[in-house]
């Protein structure tokens, strides 16, 4: 089988599906690997480190597209490319089908197979194929460097002969991968941590790492049978919205995280919350994508809000794409692997496996 990858816009993602290291890996399992020139150049992998390991490298993409039988990719392909897609070629990726229904509608229509990672079910066998943990986790991690190099005191308590610098109070909103994550990274820098989700079962995590879990009364576990957070009550919302403006009143740095998958972020931070904060503060929204965790965040902007800074980038992992990359790379490697017919060399797509059945769009 022939397994092709074509360069994303590199306007807005630096990440590539196939790295030297798992093209090796892939051609070892079977595989042929098909790739555009310049295709890993931006992150330091050469063509010619590609063609060593025996990777047919095309000038042209849309060559790449109508030669290979599996496409991986980050995102969809525009719409010149995804025309070229023939009936039974496979296309696997991240692809947000809520968002982008019609256009994967009309691959489906074509007998083209989508899979859509981000619809993996979570079970223990589909851990190394989790493309939203490894991401996540590196998001988390880089949110907080990215909000301690904007914010303009220490971080961790110093004692000196001139005084005590205090330990900066950090809030995490939203305690999946990124948040915990964030937590771990805030208590290795010095802070004092706390953090807020609407599932229970976060409690113990955020302690055993460090932090101070705030905890509402009459507290309703909102999480899916698939560990993903629910939409809250209206009477949730206002137990939130004050706790969070009492607690907002002496926090420095808040890291948003706070998602329901295929819908519109939930606005957590209101603008009256965010005016009892002291002035110089942080809040770096990961949210931003999906229209943020505040009133205020805009992609790709630092709005100031009398003294505050509000965060929101496209993608903070085009600041980390080599090791995006990588972990991106053997999430998927691992999940063709699962699909891969080894003894007769082609993909079995078996829908009685649920991770294939639940990823395939139909």
């Amino acid at each position: 089988m022939k397994l092709g990858s074509v360069s994303e816009n590199l306007s807005f993602e630096k990440r590539i599906s196939v790295t030297p290291e798992i093209a090796k890996t892939y051609i070892n399992l079977g595989f042929q690997i098909c790739l555009n020139s310049n295709y890993g150049s931006h992150l330091g992998f050469s063509d010619r480190e590609y063609k060593e390991l025996n990777v047919e490298i095309l000038n042209d993409p849309n060559e790449v597209i109508r030669k290979s039988d599996l496409i991986i990719q980050l995102n969809l392909l525009d719409d010149e490319k995804s025309n070229l897609i023939k009936e039974n070629q496979t296309l696997i990726g991240v692809f947000n089908p809520y968002i982008n229904k019609k256009k994967i509608d009309h691959l489906i229509k074509k007998k083209i197979n989508v899979f859509s990672l981000e619809l993996l079910p979570r079970i223990t066998r589909a851990q190394s194929m989790d493309v939203l943990s490894s991401q996540a986790n590196l998001a988390g991690y880089k949110a907080v460097v990215e909000s301690f190099a904007k914010f303009e005191k220490a971080i961790p308590m110093m004692m000196t002969a001139a005084g005590t610098i205090p330990a900066a109070k950090i809030l995490v909103v939203g305690a999946g991968v990124a948040g915990l994550q964030a937590i771990a990274t805030a208590k290795r820098m010095g802070a004092i941590v706390f953090a807020t989700d609407v599932r229970m079962e976060s409690k113990e995590q955020v302690e055993s790492l460090g932090g101070k879990f705030l905890t509402l009364e009459g507290f309703e576990n909102l999480e899916t049978e698939g560990g993903y957070a629910k939409e809250i009550s209206e009477n949730f919302k206002k137990k939130q919205e004050v706790l969070l403006t009492e607690t907002l009143k002496k926090i420095d740095i808040v890291i948003c995280t706070a998602l329901v998958p295929g819908k519109k972020a939930p606005v957590i931070i209101k603008d009256h919350m965010i005016n009892n904060m002291p002035s110089g503060s942080i809040i770096y929204d990961l949210a931003a994508p999906q229209g943020g965790n505040t009133v205020h965040t805009e992609i790709d902007k630092i709005i100031d809000k009398n003294g505050i800074k509000i965060i929101g980038e496209k993608n903070i992992l085009n600041k980390l794409p080599i090791s995006a990359s990588n972990l991106y790379a053997k999430n998927v490697f691992n999940f063709i692997s699962n699909l891969y017919d080894k003894d007769n060399k082609k993909l079995k797509i078996n829908l009685e496996d649920e991770i294939i059945n639940q990823t395939l769009i139909k």
